[in-house]
């Protein structure tokens, strides 16, 4: 579990495939900052871009460490498959306080930026949700962007899906990949774990 506080900014330095064809997966190489691997363990779990992957190789004093990712995970997540910055967050622990809410790492759908302009000393981010997930997205409501958790400030209903408008503060932008966004990115989203099973339980008395 997470909480979609970035802890750390890492960057893919290397991908290597893990078989022949396109069924196989990759192993990602990452760098992460000074320090950041000194409580990892060999199985951890790290999320990248708010996917929870697991520890299959470290380097504490490089601050390196490796994930293998699945062609099924590569195909339904963004920014995974080429060497740039992705956000880090590592599993939480019982202890730690719930900065943002409880994200499971696993991604919904992948989103794609359809504005991303400042306003005043903050920036207006919005973005075009696929139709099966507009249903689970709520003004107030939460939702993690490449592992961030986020407040929705307004949701617009569109024929393809919704267009949710999110406001980004200094903070968040100077601590995240965020900062790289430009209209057309794509981006992973986790809808709020409360509302799958609102539309599951739905969806039950439905039928």
């Amino acid at each position: 579990m997470f909480t979609g506080i970035i802890t750390g900014i890492g960057q893919i330095t290397r991908i290597d495939s893990l078989g022949s064809s396109q069924a196989h997966g990759k192993q990602l190489h990452i760098a992460a900052p000074k320090g950041y691997l000194d409580d990892v363990q060999l199985g951890d779990s790290i999320a990248l871009n708010g996917a929870c992957m697991t520890v299959t190789a470290f380097d504490t004093a490089a601050s390196t460490f490796a994930i293998d990712i699945s062609a099924e995970s590569l195909a339904r997540t963004a920014g995974l498959d080429a060497p740039g910055p992705v956000n880090l967050e590592k599993a939480l622990r019982t202890s730690d306080r719930l900065g943002g809410h409880i994200v499971s790492g696993h991604v919904d759908g992948v989103g794609t930026v359809a504005a991303f302009t400042q306003q005043g000393e903050s920036h207006l981010l919005q973005i075009a949700v696929p139709r099966e997930l507009a249903p689970l997205l709520a003004y107030k409501g939460s939702v993690t962007v490449q592992g961030v958790s986020l407040t929705i400030n307004a949701v617009e209903d569109t024929p393809a899906g919704c267009i949710i408008s999110i406001n980004l503060i200094p903070h968040t932008i100077a601590n995240t990949t965020l900062q790289h966004l430009q209209a057309g990115s794509r981006v992973n989203l986790e809808i709020d774990m409360l509302a799958r099973y609102v539309q599951r339980m739905l969806a039950l008395q439905q039928q």
